[in-house]
């Protein structure tokens, strides 16, 4: 047994110390499956930055109540009577009261506007979203970073940071138009890069009169009042007349969106890094079994020493399998230095814009890493075989 590891390693050594020899068609199969890492790394982190986007903006301890029977606020109307008679209760009806003593809550709408970037010119659908005063409140992450909020029927706007960062003539002073009307920029905030930042902020009242949607609120966000309020408050409006309301936490609202994109974009991200990796194995395929011609002599010479079957198998395919750990390494490192912290969007709610941040994680880079490992694992199995298999006679006379 001892003599057969002193084989193998020996053979490794062989194996290995001959790469400079043979390059260049090793470098191709380094690089083969780089790209593959690299590009199934890519989707990976575009997938894991949305939801981490969209699951940062949720809050366990916020609702949205929302009408019409959707759980989305596109669609969502809540009718005057529900808010009056969500307003005017007395009892535990699972909702936190503020300061005053009404309860803590937030009317929004949410109005699609075009905006014009100033970066290339084009043209790009943000969500304004008309809440109350109290709204910003409910949003846990969310601090101003420059100015001030807005003012109660002001035509004031509050910018997401990313927003700020990426379009012209957001500055804290300068008027914007959105619709019909002009609006002054009053302030920016920040919300740890959830998906609230790639929102414009302004008065509810405002918003409806600008838009000619008088009366009209889409969802209400509450806060609740501990744990268990969502099931009290889930009840309570139960047994309102007219179009049955939804209350759901504002976590499993956004988590939901997530899934649904997240998802999607990692269906187009699989296949196409699984067929690369098809072609990928097949070039390490080739470039072993030209591995293993190239060296024929010397796995020859070496059987004839007394070199048994098992020492040639193992250093090939150790061969190919350090290869592609090498092209992998190569391909996470080179996933991070491109798209980790990279700025990308996608299409949100009401078809507008929502900005986000490609995340190269751990799990990320394992995930990616392992088809990079695999492709070498099965890339060497038949050309580690051959090695055993060689003509050992034949071999040695083509030496000659």
């Amino acid at each position: 047994m001892s003599s057969t590891l002193k084989q193998i390693f020996l053979m490794i050594r062989v194996n290995l110390g001959s790469l400079p020899r043979r390059l260049w068609i090793s470098l191709s199969m380094v690089l083969s499956v780089a790209l593959v890492v690299a590009v199934l790394a890519g989707f990976l982190a575009m997938a894991g930055g949305f939801e981490a986007a969209l699951q940062g903006a949720g809050s366990t301890g916020i609702a949205v109540i929302l009408g019409g029977g959707t759980n989305q606020e596109t669609g969502s109307d809540v009718p005057a009577e529900a808010i009056r008679s969500l307003t005017a209760a007395t009892g535990g009806i699972g909702v936190a009261r503020n300061a005053a003593g009404g309860l803590a809550l937030s009317r929004e709408i949410v109005v699609p506007v075009d905006v014009v970037r100033g970066s290339d010119g084009a043209e790009q659908t943000l969500s304004l979203r008309g809440m109350d005063l109290a709204g910003s409140a409910l949003r846990d992450r969310a601090t101003l970073s420059q100015g001030r909020m807005f003012s109660p029927g002001a035509r004031e706007i509050v910018v997401g940071g990313r927003i700020a960062d990426e379009f012209s003539g957001f500055a804290v002073g300068d008027k914007v138009r959105l619709g019909a009307v002009d609006w002054t920029v009053v302030g920016h905030f920040a919300s740890g890069g959830s998906a609230f930042e790639s929102e414009i902020w302004a008065d509810l009242e405002a918003v409806q009169s600008a838009f000619d949607r008088q009366g009209q609120v889409q969802s209400l966000r509450v806060r609740l009042d501990g744990a268990g309020g969502l099931p009290v408050l889930q009840e309570h409006i139960s047994a309102f007349p007219g179009p049955p309301l939804t209350a759901v936490s504002e976590a499993d609202l956004y988590a939901a969106q997530s899934v649904r994109t997240a998802s999607l974009i990692r269906l187009f991200g699989w296949p196409l890094a699984l067929l690369m990796a098809v072609g990928a194995t097949a070039g390490a395929l080739n470039t072993m079994m030209s591995s293993v011609s190239d060296r024929a002599i010397e796995i020859a010479t070496l059987r004839l020493l007394g070199f048994g079957r098992l020492p040639a198998f193992t250093a090939t395919w150790v061969e190919a399998v350090a290869l592609s750990i090498t092209g992998a390494a190569l391909g996470i490192l080179a996933s991070w230095l491109a798209f980790n912290g990279w700025q990308a969007s996608t299409m949100g709610a009401d078809n507008t814009k929502m900005a986000f941040q490609l995340d190269v994680t751990a799990d990320v880079a394992l995930t990616a890493g392992l088809l990079g490992l695999a492709i070498g694992i099965i890339g060497g199995a038949l050309p580690a075989l051959a090695a055993t298999r060689l003509p050992l006679t034949s071999a040695l006379r083509a030496r000659g």
